[in-house]
């Protein structure tokens, strides 16, 4: 490791009070590592540090035009850099009573994503830490997220196969997270759910918002702490009641978007009954029952779209993700492996659909 991050990983060591006291003093990149963390693998290319005017200049001064949306932490914009390529930017925006949290949540995003690359996590384009503000700059996702599309925001209709491309796509992303490539030690996104499942133009998912991620130490499967983070409705249950978080969090909440997939529910409904309101309460009990199954598949897809065949084993592999006992999910590995079977089973069945179809 060079002297020089040698030197400033030593002084970060000594200096942690310092965070209490001004959390919105600005560090460079070697300075952010958690104390359970290593320092940062070599990269092949790094994030670009913005300033404030750059921000403005990209947004038109966070227009309304260029509005995307507000997330937990804060508001996003459609961007354009100097070098013309379009972006997403992030804009931190915290009542000072949650800054400390807010400028830790950057910190862990920059430092995860600036190590991660795989095509199914959405690419960090870089960060602006001027002064006070925070910005987090990645790379556009024109389609949005999955949540939007499930609920008709999205401008295409979703049938099935592309509602399997969706699922396999952001299952392969939580297997290179859980296989720990590229930081040498496993990934606990902490807050995978629908609308962190982003879209490009020909509808690949990208996992985002790493803000609660979580590397876990180095030689264990678990790591225990006193506070649950994640969002409601995707919470695992032995994480909440245990505080102990595994790789198969990931896996519960995984298995939550597969039902949103499959029923085009949301995770959380409040304006249903109180039985009806959590979607896995509301479904669990029918996955072995096809008849009953038949009637929670959103009817938003098209019929034609879809075998019952592969919606039967959609609907088990999404049953075992969601079990209360962690050691009883499947690993994700495992996930990809049956998501790229129920695939093959859905297109060989509507293929001899249309055969036999044509022999009439």
């Amino acid at each position: 490791m060079p002297f020089g991050l040698v030197s400033a990983w030593n002084k970060r060591r000594r200096s942690k009070s310092e965070d209490h006291i001004n959390p919105w003093i600005y560090k460079p990149v070697e300075y952010w590592q958690l104390e359970d963390q290593k320092p940062p693998a070599k990269r092949h290319q790094g994030s670009l540090v913005f300033t404030l005017k750059e921000m403005e200049k990209a947004t038109r001064s966070f227009s309304d035009e260029n509005f995307l949306g507000k997330g937990g932490f804060g508001r996003v914009y459609k961007g354009i850099l100097q070098s013309g390529e379009v972006v997403a930017i992030k804009k931190m925006e915290l009542p000072q009573s949650k800054a400390a949290e807010g400028e830790r949540e950057f910190r862990v995003e920059v430092d995860i994503l600036s190590r991660l690359d795989h095509p199914n996590l959405v690419s960090l384009v870089g960060y602006c830490a001027d002064g006070k503000q925070r910005f987090l700059v990645y790379e556009y996702m024109c389609k949005g997220n999955l949540q939007d599309h499930l609920n008709g925001i999205g401008e295409v209709k979703m049938d099935w196969p592309l509602r399997l491309k969706v699922a396999l796509g952001a299952a392969r992303g939580l297997k290179y997270l859980h296989s720990s490539s590229g930081v040498r030690t496993p990934i606990v996104h902490r807050d995978f759910k629908s609308t962190n499942i982003l879209l490009d133009t020909n509808y690949e998912a990208k996992i985002s918002d790493f803000g609660l991620a979580k590397l876990m130490p180095d030689g264990h499967e678990t790591y225990v702490t006193a506070r649950v983070l994640g969002t409601f409705g995707y919470f695992d249950p032995e994480y909440t009641s245990t505080g102990k978080l595994t790789l198969q969090s990931d896996i519960y909440a995984f298995g939550v978007v597969l039902l949103e997939l499959l029923t085009g529910r949301r995770a959380v409904d409040l304006s249903q009954g109180p039985s009806d309101q959590n979607i896995v309460l509301q479904v669990r009990h029918i996955f072995s029952d096809k008849k009953r199954l038949r009637k929670v598949i959103d009817p938003e897809m098209s019929r034609s779209s879809y075998t019952m065949e592969s919606i039967a084993m959609f609907a088990k592999l999404a049953s075992r993700c969601v079990r209360i006992n962690s050691s009883e999910r499947p690993l994700i590995e495992d996930c990809v492996k049956e998501l790229q079977l129920i695939f093959h089973t859905n297109s060989r069945g509507l293929s001899m659909a249309m055969h036999t179809f044509r022999m009439l």
